[in-house]
């Protein structure tokens, strides 16, 4: 088979290999559930395997791109690709998110010194959640919002339960994650807690930079552990 034939059919494992490294969250999961919101549309195979050209890769691409860096809601960026379609040129991004009139129109979210602020109707659509969902994962406790406004955290909560909720997920069902996270952060703190009560000049700033360290072997950690009980679980 030539390159450029096998260029016009690669499997979901090769286009998650191609934006992987740009990409570092996409899952297989996520493209399918941009497949399933009508984003992307892949050949399917006469035995139905999903064949991506690398119009479908760039297509990815500019959708990945649009959420990382622009926090474009997927309504706004399918209308885009709906006007690409067409053969119409859509605005830059670039332009959309240094005009103030722009994020108004595709109510795209504000940025106070690269920390994300959002109200909730910016939250519901740039995160593709209900209200009732919304409500539900604030009632369980995985959401909060600081002040008035909803923080990345909350964006980044919001996005994963939403795709979680297309393998039959809901909030009850995320109430043990919240639970285990609540767990590893009072692990965190009584680490760090002898340097808090230090009084001498840059405990704190110490404390904050010894319990992100933590927090961060105590991801890797996890993912590890749930990678080697999913293995084991599912290998013959």
């Amino acid at each position: 088979m030539s390159t450029s034939a096998a260029r016009a059919s690669m499997t979901i494992g090769e286009v998650l290999g191609l934006l992987a490294a740009e990409f570092p969250d996409i899952t297989v999961s996520k493209i399918r559930f941009l497949e399933s919101e009508g984003l992307i549309e892949p050949e399917r195979s006469p035995s139905g395997y999903r064949k991506f050209a690398h119009a479908d890769v760039e297509r990815l691409r500019f959708i990945l791109a649009a959420q990382r860096d622009h926090y474009l809601p997927l309504r706004v960026i399918k209308e885009q690709l709906d006007a690409v379609d067409d053969g119409l040129a859509p605005p830059p991004l670039e332009a959309r998110r240094r005009s103030p009139r722009g994020l108004v129109a595709t109510d795209s979210v504000y940025e106070d010194a690269g920390d994300v602020r959002l109200t909730r109707r910016q939250l519901l659509d740039v995160a593709g959640v209900d209200p009732e969902v919304l409500l539900e994962l604030e009632e369980f406790g995985l959401i909060s919002r600081v002040g008035s406004r909803y923080d990345r955290d909350a964006l980044t909560v919001a996005r994963a339960a939403a795709a979680l909720r297309s393998f039959g997920f809901e909030g009850r069902h995320l109430r043990a994650v919240k639970a285990a996270a609540d767990r590893e952060i009072g692990l965190i703190e009584a680490a760090v807690a002898p340097t808090l009560r230090q009084r001498s000049p840059g405990a704190h700033a110490r404390a904050e930079e010894t319990a992100r360290e933590i927090a961060s072997l105590s991801v890797k950690l996890h993912a590890a552990l749930v990678s080697a009980g999913l293995r084991a679980a599912l290998d013959p």
